[in-house]
């Protein structure tokens, strides 16, 4: 009876680490590509900067001239979070340029 019992328990121990409940894929904010970044160039208004880019997920209105795309991903079954933030910057409603990560860094972390 204690065999059987000892051989049961272990076999759902090893289940256990089989067994996973399913995990979506989390995506939050404006997902930015490269091309997108590509696009923005100075002197682009505000509704130019917004038809590429979508709209912002933070605009403040203590710095109007600086819009914010973020955007955070955990994939499916994994614990590993991708983040991505890029700020657009505006002088008299023009876009001066671009900071940012991932994307950005590719064109060399702003556009002069």
């Amino acid at each position: 009876m204690s065999r059987t019992l000892l051989l049961t328990l272990s076999l759902l121990l090893a289940a256990c680490d089989l067994i996973r409940p399913y995990r979506i894929e989390i995506q939050q904010g404006n997902y930015v590509t490269q091309e997108m970044v590509a696009q923005l160039k100075p002197g682009l208004t505000r509704d130019q900067v917004r038809f590429v880019m979508g709209t912002p997920l933070l605009t403040d209105i203590f710095h109007e001239e600086r819009w914010d795309y973020v955007f955070r991903r955990q994939r499916a079954n994994s614990w590993e979070v991708e983040h991505l933030r890029i700020a657009v910057f505006f002088e008299d409603g023009k876009l001066k340029r671009v900071d940012g990560d991932t994307v950005a860094s590719a064109l060399g972390k702003s556009v002069q």
